[in-house]
């Protein structure tokens, strides 16, 4: 992708003016931003999935004044021709391979950033209320019409007698109806509440994660201890032949508070320890994600990546799928490619050495990348 390169897809700027005017900052809206566009599934096989139990969904209805939410699987929706009701299928682009080649529109932005497409079928007057994300989102409207009222509001406050996240005190500065097309970006904080305007509406919303630091925290600090536990960094445990009698038992000895402080400064001692933590933690699969077993890579073959696999590098490894590896020399210029670009032309595959074309046929066998004809 040349993100140098103005685009219809983000009114005319480039990806790389886009992201200095716009993301994190003002909502943009850009109309044909994708003229023609073709919903990525039909309403029966978004019913499909709404029954699947590996799919994710939600079902909001807002029938006579009251909202309610029900969890997938659901067996059965409601009429199609019944106002003010709202699937949401999460995670499309896993199930439904055209929702990966929208998904794949947006990759000016790093996969680190980014978290799933997801799809909302609605009824004549159906939405989900007013609410804020704290995260990015693209708005696609991919079929039927959605009126949007938006508003940077500050002091919202939050419902307390529904089950879902509704703004009391919502505040819209702007008000407008998307078209097949259509799009509109909102940075996170920005609150907004879209209403279908007729039947068979479809939006698909392109989301980016943005981790607390906490959780961040939560997530990376368990695999630092593991790599403890696999003598990563020196081990040893804690003595004190030199400890007097107390008359203060109570007290924490210091010696003891300054072995505590080590030992978290020898986990994070090593730079490439953290990143190999965080790398393994932004491509672990979601819960629900399995993979069907395949065989090896053919003779003469490309690969790609399947649609569930996550991949990233950084300067020192590569990543899928929670897994890290050490990567240097023409090897790691070719696996940076691919991640980059999710296929690896059959060319490229046989200019591997030995040892990566045998990992490459490791995760073929394990249905994380899938034979391709480039």
């Amino acid at each position: 992708m040349d993100i140098t390169q103005k685009t219809p897809l983000l009114a005319g700027l480039s990806p790389e003016q886009f992201m200095r005017r716009h993301w994190q900052k003002k909502p943009l809206i850009v109309r044909q931003a994708l003229p023609g566009i073709a919903a990525p599934a039909s309403r029966a096989e978004l019913a499909r999935l709404a029954a699947d139990q590996d799919a994710e969904a939600r079902l909001i209805t807002h029938f006579e004044g009251q909202w309610k939410l029900r969890h997938g699987p659901i067996a059965k929706l409601p009429p199609f021709a019944k106002p003010g009701w709202t699937l949401l299928v999460q995670g499309l682009d896993l199930h439904v391979p055209a929702a990966r080649e929208l998904l794949d529109a947006f990759r000016f932005v790093p996969e680190a950033r980014l978290d799933d497409l997801m799809i909302s079928y609605a009824s004549d007057g159906g939405g989900v209320g007013p609410h804020f994300d704290s995260y990015d989102v693209f708005l696609i409207q991919v079929a039927g019409r959605r009126r949007w009222r938006i508003g940077a509001q500050k002091n919202a406050e939050l419902r307390d007698d529904v089950p879902l996240k509704i703004i009391a005190n919502f505040e819209p500065v702007e008000e407008f109806v998307l078209e097949p097309g259509d799009m509109l970006y909102l940075p996170p904080g920005w609150a907004h509440d879209g209403v279908a305007v007729g039947g068979d509406c479809m939006t698909c919303s392109v989301g980016f994660r943005a981790p607390w630091r906490v959780d961040l925290a939560r997530d990376l600090l368990p695999r630092l201890l593991d790599d403890a536990e696999d003598g990563r960094y020196a081990n040893g445990m804690y003595s004190d032949p030199k400890q007097p009698a107390t008359a203060q038992p109570g007290l924490v000895p210091m010696d003891l508070q300054n072995f505590a402080r080590d030992a978290v400064q020898r986990a994070m001692r090593d730079p490439r320890t953290l990143e190999r933590a965080l790398g393994e933690a932004l491509t672990e699969p979601k819960p629900r994600i399995w993979f069907a077993i395949g065989e090896p890579l053919p003779d003469g073959s490309g690969a790609r990546l399947d649609a569930r696999s996550r991949m990233m590098y950084d300067a020192s490894h590569l990543f899928i799928n929670g897994e890290s590896y050490r990567a240097g020399g023409r090897d790691a210029q070719l696996m940076r490619r691919f991640a980059d670009t999710r296929e690896l032309a059959a060319r490229d595959v046989g200019k591997l050495s030995r040892g990566a074309r045998e990992l490459l046929d490791q995760w073929t066998e394990d249905g994380w990348v899938q034979p391709w004809t480039s």
